[in-house]
């Protein structure tokens, strides 16, 4: 078992710093590149979303005043 120092001096057993930096320099700036599309789902739900809360509040509205 190594001796492994946080960033502060502090002692890390599990070696989990050393384990993220690892993967944090791993990244390659293709793998971002792959994580932007992702972002564009829940965006367009959230508009289909709102657009159905509004169409529900009209029909209410609509049926109330009939």
């Amino acid at each position: 078992m190594a001796n492994t120092q946080g960033p502060q001096g502090n002692y890390d057993p599990a070696g989990s710093t050393q384990m993220f930096r690892a993967f944090v320099d791993d990244e390659t700036p293709q793998g971002r590149q792959q994580a932007a599309p992702a972002q564009a789902g829940p965006r367009i739900g959230l508009i289909v979303g709102v657009i159905v809360a509004v169409v529900v509040v009209a029909a209410v509205a609509w049926l109330a005043l009939a």
